[in-house]
Parts: C-alpha cells; structure tokens; sequence
C-alpha cells in the first residue's frame, strides 16, 4: 500500500510515520473502513538493528510510538491495535547477536508500541524459534500486551512446511506457548491456500490457544518494477472456511492484502456466523 503511494525501493516504510504521517494514517483508516476488528501497526522492521541500515537507529522507540498512535487513531475505541514486530535480521545460531542485545531491541520495540496505544503485538514473519522466543518474553517481561507470535513456512519437496530453519508448524506453536505466547499463528507464506494444513498442525500442539493467519496474496511477481499479488479478493476469501475449519481464530491478510481482500474475508465470516 506504500509503495502504491510512492514509496520506493531502498526507502525506510516505518520513516513514513513521521515523514508522510498522513498516508499511513489513511492507509489504516482503509482496512478500518471495511470492518477490520484487528488493524496492524507500519512498525514491521522499526527494531535498531534494522532501522541502523537507514541511519535510524536511535530513532526506533519514536516510530514506533508513532506508528501505534497513527493506528490508535485509525481504529478508535471499538478496534483493536496490534503492533507489528518482525525479525531483526541477525541470527543467534551464528554469534550475529547475544540474546542480551535482541533482547533490549524488542524491550524498545514493544515498550513503545504499548506508549502509542497498542492493545497486543503480533510477532511476525518468525523463523528462527529462539528469536522468537527472546522477542515474546520481551513483550510479557515489559508490557501488558496480549502477545501473538506467527510463523512463516515453505512448502517442502516431502509436501511439509516448515520454516526457513526448519522447524514444523506444530513446533513452532508449542516453543512459542512455552516462551509465555498468548496465541500462535502462521503470515506471509504462498497464499490462503496453504494455511489450513499449517493451522491443523498447529491446533493439534496446542489445542487451548488462539491461532492466527494471515496470508499473503499469493506468491508476488515482479511486473514493471512492482511487485504484483496474484491472488484476487476472491480467492483468497474462497479458502478462509477452510481455514477456520482447521481451527483459526483470528483471519486476516498479509503481504499483497487490500482492504478489498480484507472485505471479501469479511463477508466469507460474516456469513458463517449467520448460519
């Protein structure tokens, strides 16, 4: 949705909060006006480590402060917050970063994020379990929001998912129970059409927590010198029963998802519920 309104490749999006405030904010009120419960914060990437590459480092806990009180304002007081938190792009596994150091980064992170107005943070995009695992105790150890962390998978040549690490959905969901998660769930991915095996695995390692997806618009294809979503409003709703039927909780879109995508999943739920 940035880069519709002319965000360009090698810009900071989290930057956008202070510098074009008012996209952002029209951006959130677009989902908010096609009757999203949930609305996400433009704080995907806004830890040190990451705003370092833009020479923001110093800068995070005020975007991210922003970023929450821009989507505060969007979704006023029937809609709820969730700030977004993304990997920080260094590894444990390889001595990148002690669990000190990311620890402090998403203490910054998430500390702001509730200051802005967030009701819960979903930890994003995760694929490394034990950065996972320091970014969800950061959240319970600091703030009082409800803390969701999500997972990202391939499709294996065996027809399995697991992540870039090559941990299994089911996993994934008890490691981040463990490290005190309120919910679970799998983003960004391949599409809609894939998440409802994840969600299954998933719901069978932890049968008492909420699950959350949110998918991409399909794989994106680079047209133009734009990345492209395949998948129509349509079909990415007409795999939501499935979805639900697995066992998710919360249903929403990823990479690629317009507020048409969203009020098309809308509707799929709607319906549901009226029956």
């Amino acid at each position: 949705m940035l880069q519709l309104r002319g965000l360009k490749a090698g810009e900071c999006p989290e930057y956008w909060c202070v510098d074009r405030r008012d996209i952002v904010l029209e951006i959130a009120r677009s989902y908010v006006g096609v009757g999203c419960d949930i609305i996400e914060t433009n704080s995907f990437g806004a830890n040190r480590f990451k705003l370092s590459l833009f020479g923001l480092a110093d800068r995070a806990a005020e975007l991210n402060r922003v970023a929450a009180a821009i989507s505060r304002e969007a979704a006023g007081p029937e809609r709820h917050v969730m700030g977004s938190v993304g990997p920080c792009g260094k590894l444990l596994l390889t001595g990148d970063v002690t669990e000190a150091e990311l620890g402090e980064a998403f203490r910054e992170q998430v500390t702001a994020l509730e200051a802005g107005g967030a009701d819960a943070c979903c930890i994003e995009t995760m694929s490394a379990v034990d950065e996972a695992a320091v970014a969800i105790r950061a959240a319970r150890e600091h703030t009082r929001l409800e803390v969701f962390c999500s997972f990202t998978f391939q499709r294996m040549a065996d027809a399995r998912y697991r992540t870039m690490m090559g941990t299994a959905p089911g996993e994934a969901a008890r490691a981040a129970v463990a490290a005190g998660a309120h919910g679970v769930g799998a983003n960004c991915g391949q599409g809609m059409a894939q998440m409802a095996e994840i969600v299954r695995e998933m719901r069978a390692a932890v049968p008492d927590r909420p699950i959350i997806v949110q998918a991409n618009a399909g794989l994106p294809q680079r047209v133009g010198g734009v990345d492209v979503f395949p998948d129509t409003p349509e079909l990415m709703a007409a795999h939501v029963p499935a979805v639900l039927a697995a066992g998710a909780n919360i249903v929403g879109g990823c990479c690629g998802t317009t507020p048409a995508h969203i009020a098309a999943i809308r509707e799929v739920i709607r319906g549901r519920k009226s029956v």
